[in-house]
């Protein structure tokens, strides 16, 4: 396992750092698909990508049932769905900064089985945020999953996701194809971290429940910090993490023409697809 004082334990590299802004959940999600087929074709190198959401969005992991959401609570308050590549449970996505790393698996930083290299990874998560003052930790070694998980993501911290005083700060989730690998997550910079059970299935009794989980379980960079980060304080603090715990050099730039139009097909044909929402 690499240490996280020691970056040079992995040999230098240079990987492409873009920051958008605001999207819609269909165009991040085809986004980091479309980055992530270039890069396993070579026609991209490794890249860091930080991004936002509007309007708000409910993300699904790959095989969640779409049953989990509260269609007319969402069409509402003008929430979107979309269905990611990656697994896990549902993330609202407002008020926050997300980040994706794009890579080929036969990078040192990407060796071993997922938990591995999710380990690794997520090394840059932490030296960012200490960056900005916070003392944070991966949360605990595997653990059994529940019997009966919730629908809710920030529900429970997952192996090797990111805690500040045993609340989980920072969700990730991995995809693996082709011979590459993508991660993604977020990191919820203020609001309501309960607001998620607004637009699942629960029962009234049960969104109580879940609210109440998720108030001792969850929190927010505002919170842990006791101020407001902006969107480009996290982010240039993440950037540095990666960069130094990583060591990699990462020269900012932007999507190609090759990424945008392949973007552009994944959105349509299935991000923003109901076949593809629908899936489960």
């Amino acid at each position: 396992m690499i240490d996280k004082n020691a970056p040079s334990s992995y040999p230098p590299a240079a990987w492409r750092l873009v920051v958008d802004g605001e999207a819609d959940g269909a165009t991040n999600m085809a986004v980091d698909e479309a980055i992530l087929s270039a890069v396993i074709d070579g026609a991209s190198p490794p890249t860091l990508r930080f991004f936002a959401w509007s309007p708000p969005c409910l993300s699904l992991g790959r095989n969640q049932p779409l049953a989990d959401v509260d269609g007319q609570a969402c069409a509402a308050a003008g929430v979107d769905v979309v269905r990611r590549p990656t697994g896990g449970r549902a993330i609202l996505h407002a008020d926050e900064l997300t980040y994706s790393v794009a890579l080929l698996q036969i990078d040192p930083r990407a060796a071993g089985d997922v938990l591995t290299s999710y380990r690794c990874l997520s090394v840059g998560l932490l030296a960012g945020l200490r960056r900005l003052g916070l003392e944070v930790a991966h949360s605990a070694g595997k653990r059994k999953a529940p019997v009966d998980p919730s629908a809710v993501c920030f529900e429970v911290p997952s192996n090797y996701e990111i805690t500040v005083g045993g609340r989980k700060l920072v969700g990730s989730a991995q995809w693996r194809v082709r011979g590459g690998l993508l991660q993604h997550g977020t990191l919820p910079l203020q609001g309501d971290i309960t607001r998620v059970v607004t637009y699942l299935t629960f029962s009234e009794a049960e969104r109580l429940a879940q609210r109440r989980a998720l108030r001792a379980r969850a929190t927010t960079l505002e919170n842990a910090l006791a101020r407001q980060v902006p969107f480009a304080e996290a982010a240039q603090a993440m950037t540095d993490g990666f960069a130094q715990a990583l060591n990699v050099t990462l020269v900012p730039g932007a999507l190609t023409a090759h990424e945008d139009a392949l973007a552009s097909d994944l959105r349509r044909e299935r991000y923003a697809s109901h076949a593809w929402t629908a899936r489960v």
